[in-house]
């Protein structure tokens, strides 16, 4: 199934992948940021690279997970890149340095203003996408076509897995930069997390399911962290519900395990990192159920 409805480049907001039958259980996976499509319609600068206008990009994270509904797993995909709109950022999260006409009531917070609101005004590794700012009403318009759409679609699946299964399991995937790409640091790459698992310092799922999650990365010898520096995004904080039978967890992956970043390609550890979270997954479609209340 696609998405209706697109922005002025035609493209559909999303893609959603369903099992063949009906789901096995209550696990909805996501990836808002992996989206390759870039409207002509949205003005970039023309002298930025590709690899820059991608640099926020999740970069072939859909990939990673694309066996899920193999396992009984919906999987809803953005289309859209993120320098485009950013999906796992509040639709009045708007950025008044970006925006020239927006009044002063409607401003958004620390993150809008730091240049990567809901519609970004910096490229991930620091550059500006326009040399114009832009109006509110073509800033509205790609909310209502791309973030509206796909978050609805993201409800639907979320209150039908619930209705279903009596709790619904949100898995919010994401990827990071890599040490090599992340400024001086006082620790050593070996320090740095490949994973960093994002429940909303325990507030977003139940703590066992957290837990099962970091045990098994562990296992698989990588380094992983909790909560920092992501402690999960809007999306997980509008989720993680567990009281209303919602849960979500946010997992990080640093591209460095997959991913060549200067040709945004399979780097020498996909094999490796695609056995991992296959494993992950088959591991999780088993024992979500047991790991929730």
């Amino acid at each position: 199934m696609t998405g209706e409805g697109g922005d002025p480049g035609g493209e559909a907001p999303f893609r959603l992948l369903r099992p063949a039958g009906e789901a096995a259980g209550p696990l909805v996976f996501a990836s808002p940021h992996s989206g390759r499509f870039y409207p002509k319609a949205a003005g970039f600068d023309p002298d930025l690279s590709d690899l820059s206008l991608r640099s926020a990009e999740d970069a072939l994270v859909d990939r990673l997970i694309e066996a899920a509904p193999d396992r009984g797993i919906p999987v809803l995909l953005a289309t859209h890149g993120r320098a485009w709109l950013d999906l796992n950022r509040a639709p009045d999260d708007l950025d008044p340095t970006l925006i020239h006409d927006l009044p002063t009531d409607r401003e958004g917070g620390p993150r809008a203003r730091s240049g990567y609101g809901v519609v970004p005004r910096l490229t991930g590794d620091g550059r500006p996408l326009y040399r114009e700012r832009l109006g509110l009403a073509a800033v509205t318009r790609r909310i209502e076509t791309t973030h509206a759409p796909y978050h609805a679609a993201l409800d639907s699946l979320m209150e039908q897995t619930r209705a279903r299964h009596g709790v619904a399991v949100l898995i919010d995937w994401h990827s990071m930069p890599g040490p090599r790409a992340s400024p001086p640091a006082k620790r050593p790459v070996a320090g740095f997390p490949q994973i960093v698992l994002g429940d909303r310092h325990g507030g977003a799922c139940a703590t066992a399911l957290t837990r099962r999650v970091a045990a098994l990365l562990r296992g698989e010898g990588l380094r992983v962290a909790l909560n920092q520096p992501y402690a999960g995004g809007w999306t997980t904080e509008r989720w993680g519900r567990p009281d209303d039978g919602f849960h979500a967890l946010q997992i990080e992956m640093s591209r460095a395990l997959y991913l060549d970043e200067a040709g945004m390609r399979p780097g020498t550890g996909w094999a490796r990192c695609q056995g991992i979270i296959n494993r992950l997954i088959d591991s999780m479609a088993r024992e979500a159920r047991d790991l929730v209340p």
